[in-house]
């Protein structure tokens, strides 16, 4: 399989669209999926990769062609890039669009206005704020998807069950990620009624993001918390040392963050979440299904990921965590999950 980075040039021209339709030929029905990945990092790679694994199985088992290798594209977190492809995926005329996290799924979505080709988005945290679906049972237009929308109550438990004296909670994260707004107000509102003082610190580059880091360490938090953030999660490898090194557990949304260095990670099972979001494709493509008649799925959110190598390093026994979890994972430091 050939990722395709975008390279900034000439506009393709735009080719009217029928959705949907397919191409005949000697062999099957031909659909034409475009992939569209936010940014690299580990989670929204394996998302990438079930998608993949997902149509290939689904061409075998239905007798069509999924071809995706030339409408795969990586955005590399670059809104002018994202934009381009966008307009290439339009003039390609590919019969969907599948866009891995929120910034690449509203881009598309924009793009895909006129000719309403069918947009199943996939890891978009909150889908009705990001301005995606009119509501998660209905979508009431082109597109439909998959969330992994995160329980921050249950982050928070956490936190308290492996620190039941923490005094402060440092918040880290980007504020122009709509997946971090909802679980930001929520761990405030948890901090206020627990009365556990709570710092913000908020970046926007990897460079923000270290000296955001410095500062909580310098403020003296007890531990850290990102939601499920593209940008920080981007970051974590970058970072994860500062706290490690000053005993700062940092509890994330995601299980790249702790397979990048945080502590623990928690959400949903992100190969699932991908094979979903494919199977909601297919029936888009071979079955008529309308996604403004799908409901958006979100997946049981209950996966811890610890780090066993920041946790030996801080000394936490994570071991007390297991029950208030639906499952506990184990991953040492590392770039890519195997």
């Amino acid at each position: 399989m050939k990722k395709r980075a975008i390279v900034l040039g000439a506009l393709m021209t735009a080719a009217a669209f029928v959705c949907g339709c397919g191409e005949s030929g000697d062999t099957g029905t031909v659909y034409k999926v475009g992939i569209v990945q936010y940014v690299d990092d580990a989670s929204l790679n394996q998302i990438e990769k079930a998608i993949e694994a997902e149509l290939d199985a689904k061409s075998a088992e239905l007798g069509v062609t999924f071809e995706y290798e030339d409408y795969t594209y990586n955005g590399q977190a670059d809104s002018s890039a994202l934009n381009q492809i966008a307009t290439d995926l339009m003039a390609e005329q590919v019969d969907v669009v599948i866009p891995i996290a929120t910034p690449a799924a509203m881009i598309m979505q924009n793009a895909a206005e006129d000719s309403q080709m069918p947009i199943v988005f996939s890891a978009v945290s909150d889908p009705v704020e990001a301005g995606l679906v009119a509501d998660l049972e209905a979508p009431g237009a082109n597109i439909t998807g998959t969330s992994d929308a995160l329980n921050t109550a249950a982050v928070m438990e956490l936190i308290l069950a492996e620190d039941p004296d923490i005094q402060k909670l440092g918040l880290l994260y980007d504020k122009s990620q709509n997946s971090s707004k909802n679980p930001i107000a929520e761990a405030i509102a948890f901090c206020e009624e627990n009365g556990i003082a709570y710092v913000e610190k908020t970046g926007t580059t990897n460079a923000e993001l270290s000296t955001a880091a410095d500062v909580l360490v310098a403020e003296g938090v007890d531990a850290v918390f990102t939601p499920t953030d593209n940008t920080v999660m981007t970051a974590e490898l970058a970072i994860f040392e500062k706290f490690m090194e000053a005993g700062i557990p940092h509890y994330a949304g995601a299980d790249s963050f702790a397979l990048n260095g945080a502590f623990l990670g928690y959400g949903v099972n992100y190969e699932e979440l991908g094979t979903v979001t494919a199977d909601m494709a297919v029936e888009i493509l071979t079955e008529g299904k309308d996604p403004a008649e799908m409901p958006v799925r979100t997946l049981d959110n209950g996966i811890a990921t610890v780090n066993t190598e920041i946790a030996e390093a801080i000394g936490l026994d994570y071991a007390k965590l297991e029950s208030l979890c639906a499952e506990l994972k184990e991953v040492t430091t590392a770039e890519e999950f195997e």
